[in-house]
């Protein structure tokens, strides 16, 4: 039986799941890689309360964007936006959920202007 890439993607991200865990202190910034989108959350999985969130589908950063929402520069601009909310919220520190996905491409893009913006991670 072939795996699919997906399915490959999933076991990943389930053996980063039994390490990485949010906590109040210091909350999981956790990605979401469609073939179009981008998405971002900060979580507090103590309280399974979502903190702060971006992505590619909002209309603010979608007007930023001249091109698609699956361009290094729109996962950058989800970066920053992500960032800025996650401080406004109080929170500074995050640890980073990569969601199983390479950590090469729209995702590093999006963790470098994460940590560009002032998330410490």
């Amino acid at each position: 039986m072939k795996r699919t890439r997906q399915e490959f993607r999933q076991r990943r991200h389930n053996r980063i799941r039994k390490s990485v865990s949010g906590t109040t202190e210091r909350p999981r910034l956790a990605v979401f890689r469609s073939n179009q989108h981008i998405y971002a959350q900060v979580i507090d999985d103590t309280q399974h309360h979502t903190l702060a969130a971006a992505s590619t589908m909002e209309s603010e950063i979608k007007s930023a964007l001249n091109a698609a929402g699956r361009t290094c520069e729109a996962s950058a601009q989800v970066g920053k936006a992500i960032a800025e909310r996650a401080i406004n919220k109080g929170v500074s520190k995050v640890v980073f959920d990569r969601g199983g996905n390479l950590y090469h491409g729209r995702v590093k893009a999006l963790a470098d202007a994460a940590r560009e913006a002032g998330l410490d991670f």
